[in-house]
């Protein structure tokens, strides 16, 4: 538990940062943040690729893996967030762990590098989702002929009216969150509710049609690690697990949002740990009891055959026209279409705050720094991000999704995981408000599974591709740039703003 005296040092390096902006978000409005930017649309459209991954219930071994997963990394945020609780997240970190003048300065500028294009495809993947869901409501959108356009292999294009639909999610985001901080934890509560009985509805379903016999179909050999008759490890569970996490953390994700808006939260010390955790708690809980009741309803054998094809879009709306009839399957599809947009809105509200502290820092590029003069919110920020995500409402989902998680796993988790051992042996009297528990076991846990998702799968060269041209290019663009500055690692130079600019 952190003492009076260490949150006092942590809040006054956080005000000193943050200055411009409020703390107006407390625990209760940042977990509910934290959950609605990790239920989005995910778990309504991918669990069909999780059981398809697997071939069977045993697929549910992905949402479990993926659980202890995200809880290790949780950890690891968790307690960078309560000793570096200012706005900017992994950037503020990745600064502070490996020198603000230094190889810090490299990475957090690659952090935010990798941001531009991660985060507007993470905001991109839950419009996408939602414009898919709105065909079951209006098939005629999802009519349209796809093009087929080569950049470093086959990337497929959604839907013309489709992407429009995602195209005016994010608008709508971003107006809603053109406003004071404390008007927007208000609306995220609202949302919130949005969220919870979507999912009530869902498990309330399952769980009175429930058929234990459907549920735990297993075939002969689900949990087989080995070939039969020989001591040989069977690749297939072993890709297909890597599938399924790689899915079942991309639905998780979004534990950490609350950290990237950290200088607008109150007690940041306490407030950080506590939404951290208890969001991936209670999404856990959430994700397993909604995922077992639905296949107790509908055979997985039906889920795997949807996986890749127009079905999967609106999977959910099927399961709830099975039981109810079509009329309460739109009413579950318009809620879903809900909870999707809520994520959205948390998304873009977390990740709009980390360029603006990058540009505070002279590390970015300085209209990021803009403050809206009544509101004291960074709005340029909001506004690019907003406008990139758009882009990427032409793609197609499994690509953005996959693409998403390769780029932000490679950039970003993996040297923050080190990061926060780094730390504890470079500044070990650094104050701690939050200590990881059983350190560094969690880090060591979260590290390997990262690894796991990168390279178990079928076909993860591809995504790596992407990964290293953007890290490549990336590097040029920083040493290009250090070099006219003189800054690291060609000198000690540094660019950040003064509090008045």
């Amino acid at each position: 538990m952190a003492t009076d005296e260490q949150r006092t040092t942590t809040e006054e390096i956080a005000d000193a940062r943050d200055e411009k902006l409020i703390r107006g978000v407390g625990v209760a409005g940042a977990t509910a943040l934290n959950m609605i930017d990790m239920i989005g649309v995910g778990p309504f459209i991918t669990i069909p690729l999780i059981v398809a991954a697997m071939s069977g219930p045993q697929a549910m071994l992905g949402w479990i893996v993926g659980a202890v997963l995200v809880l290790c990394d949780g950890l690891v945020w968790a307690e960078l967030g309560a000793a570096l609780p200012g706005t900017g997240g992994s950037y503020r970190y990745l600064s502070e762990i490996y020198g603000r003048n230094k190889l810090g300065r490299l990475m957090s500028f690659l952090f935010i590098w990798q941001l531009t294009f991660s985060a507007p495809l993470s905001v991109a993947s839950g419009c996408i989702g939602l414009a898919q869901y709105a065909t079951y409501i209006f098939p005629a959108l999802g009519v349209g002929r796809k093009a087929v356009v080569p950049v470093l292999g086959t990337v497929e294009i959604n839907a013309v009216p489709v992407a429009l639909v995602a195209v005016g999610t994010v608008a709508l985001a971003v107006v809603l969150l053109y406003r004071r901080i404390t008007l927007v934890e208000r609306l995220s509560k609202f949302l919130w509710v949005g969220v919870m009985l979507t999912i009530l509805w869902i498990i309330f379903a399952g769980v009175t049609h429930f058929h234990y016999a459907t549920a735990f179909d297993f075939p002969p050999d689900a949990f087989s690690i080995f070939q039969p008759g020989t001591f040989a490890l069977r690749k297939e569970f072993f890709t297909g697990l890597g599938l399924a996490l790689l899915v079942s953390v991309y639905d998780y994700w979004g534990y950490y949002n609350v950290c990237f808006f950290g200088g607008e939260v109150r007690d940041p010390a306490r407030t950080i740990p506590r939404a951290v955790l208890l969001s991936i708690f209670f999404v856990a809980v959430i994700y397993l009891v909604m995922n077992v009741s639905i296949l107790g309803v509908i055979p997985w054998r039906e889920f795997a055959g949807t996986a890749n094809t127009p079905a999967q879009r609106y999977v959910i709306s099927s399961f709830v026209e099975r039981l109810y009839g079509h009329r309460a399957a739109l009413v579950a599809t318009a809620l879903i279409m809900w909870t999707a947009f809520a994520s959205v809105f948390s998304l873009l509200l977390g990740y709009s705050r980390v360029p603006y502290a990058a540009a505070r820092d002279g590390n970015y590029f300085r209209a990021f720094a803009r403050v809206h003069p009544r509101h004291r919110f960074p709005h340029v920020s909001l506004l690019v991000m907003g406008g990139i995500a758009t882009v990427f409402c032409f793609f197609r989902l499994a690509d953005v999704i996959a693409a998403l998680v390769v780029i932000r796993i490679l950039v970003q988790f993996l040297a923050q995981i080190v990061g926060v051992i780094v730390l504890r042996i470079r500044r070990p009297d650094l104050p701690r408000p939050f200590r990881m528990w059983l350190y560094p076991l969690p880090a060591i846990v979260a590290l390997v599974g990262f690894t796991y998702v990168l390279f178990m799968r079928p076909n993860y060269r591809k995504e790596i591709n992407y990964a290293a041209v953007l890290i490549v290019v990336g590097l040029v663009i920083y040493f290009v740039r250090a070099y006219r500055r003189r800054e690291f690692p060609f000198g000690t130079a540094t660019a950040g703003l003064s509090a008045e600019e």
